[in-house]
């Protein structure tokens, strides 16, 4: 399975669900949704099997602007602040 996005409007902004694997060829058209939507953004991760390391890149720089990650999985969740925590290698 590759990725499937379901966009909801809300009454005070947008959830986005994600279904599947999220893989960097999936990152423009996430980001596009992203940008596309009301100001308060939800990304729902509760059915997302696998990422890859630009995925949750993006995921982490999406909680870092103020969008809500729900339902994320634990390993998700940890690799993330692993992401965070490591110096750039600039």
């Amino acid at each position: 399975m590759t990725l499937k996005i379901e966009k909801t409007l809300v009454e005070h902004g947008t959830t986005i669900k994600l279904i599947g694997r999220i893989r960097a060829k999936h990152l423009n058209e996430l980001k596009a949704q992203v940008s596309a939507s009301k100001p308060k953004i939800v990304l729902d991760l509760g059915e997302v099997s696998i990422v890859d390391a630009d995925a949750v890149r993006f995921l982490g720089s999406c909680e870092s602007d103020g969008i809500q990650l729900l339902n994320c999985s634990p390993y998700i969740r940890e690799w993330i602040v692993r992401e965070r925590e490591t110096p750039n290698k600039e």
